[in-house]
């Protein structure tokens, strides 16, 4: 599946650091843009598979799952 998010990037001294609006908590850090962006991106993912794992969790024997794209 395939998403985008936005990505606030800044420059602290020696590092580039980024931030993601729509994920509150995911954030980057690295000494390049690149690294940085890399780092928020698996941030971002660590944090949507958390939240999935956490929301699947105690549903109902019945429930079913199901995928729905977006844009």
């Amino acid at each position: 599946m395939h998403n985008e998010f936005t990505a606030i990037v800044e420059r602290d001294g020696d590092w580039v650091i980024a931030y993601c609006p729509e994920i509150p908590g995911a954030n980057g850090l690295g000494k390049t843009k690149e690294d940085c962006l890399k780092n928020l991106s698996e941030a971002i993912d660590l944090i949507l598979e958390d939240r999935r794992d956490d929301a699947l969790r105690g549903l109902p024997a019945d429930a079913t799952r199901e995928l729905v794209a977006v844009g």
